[in-house]
């Protein structure tokens, strides 16, 4: 078999597996992204395997360098991308983006085990980043706007008992 007899019969198998799995994403019919982890898991990340022309005889080009990873330190990148290469080296010469794919999901916990968990909070349009169980205390508690009582009286009379503006309140009479 050639190199693409090869690449094609895997593409179709990698195909049927992952239908309606949608962590995977064909990007081309040679350049495969798989989410490992559920969608909002703070150590869920995606791996990209890319099939140069010589495939399976030579190794799958591994990135992580998706957007998705951003929050990812680059060094637990590129202990996941050399354990995935190692993987390769075991399985040269056969189908192998199914079995990576497996051997991350497989492997998660430990790929993952010394990412911190960050928690993205936006501050007055500026995002920082902290431990879930320390909390920052530059934080301030945003105050309400206090409305005297005739203020409220105003806007009362202008809403419905829901609180809301009645249809048509702010069209502009176009015809006098």
């Amino acid at each position: 078999m050639t190199a693409n007899e090869d690449q094609e019969m895997e593409l179709e198998v990698l195909r049927s597996i992952y239908e309606g799995d949608e962590r995977f994403k064909e990007l081309s019919p040679v350049s495969f992204q798989y989410r490992i982890g559920e969608n909002g898991d703070p150590k869920a990340f995606l791996i990209e395997i890319t099939w140069p022309e010589t495939y399976p005889q030579t190794a799958p080009v591994i990135s992580m360098n998706a957007f998705f990873n951003n929050t990812i330190s680059s060094a637990i990148k590129q202990s996941i991308v050399d354990k995935l290469i190692d993987e390769v080296e075991v399985n040269l010469g056969t189908s192998m983006t199914y079995t990576l794919f497996e051997y991350a999901k497989d492997h998660k916990e430990s790929f993952m085990e010394n990412q911190p968990v960050n928690i993205m909070t936006s501050v007055n349009n500026s995002i920082s980043t902290g431990t879930p169980d320390t909390a920052p205390s530059s934080k301030k508690k945003e105050k309400k706007e206090q409305l005297t009582k005739t203020q409220k009286r105003k806007l009362a009379d202008k809403t419905d008992h829901k609180g809301e503006l009645p249809r048509g309140w702010n069209w502009v009479d176009v015809i006098k």
